[in-house]
């Protein structure tokens, strides 16, 4: 599965090495604020009882749900 910025980074520029250097940076830090924002929405589901994978972790919930296709 792509995360959203990912997706968007396929579809209009086919890949992040088509960019310019700056937008390049830009594109990383919303990789890394999304990649933020899947932990913190784990760890509140997780907080609230729900258990994703049989407590998998955030971080391994992410790369085996998100590098897959990498």
């Amino acid at each position: 599965m792509k995360t959203a910025v990912e997706w968007l980074i396929d579809e209009h520029f086919g890949c992040i090495e088509n960019c310019t250097p700056d937008f390049k940076n830009k594109i990383n830090q919303a990789k890394e604020m999304e990649k933020y924002q899947i932990f913190q929405a784990y760890v509140y589901g997780t907080a609230y009882g729900i258990d994703l994978d049989n407590n998998l972790g955030p971080l391994n919930y992410y790369n085996e749900t998100f590098k897959q296709e990498q």
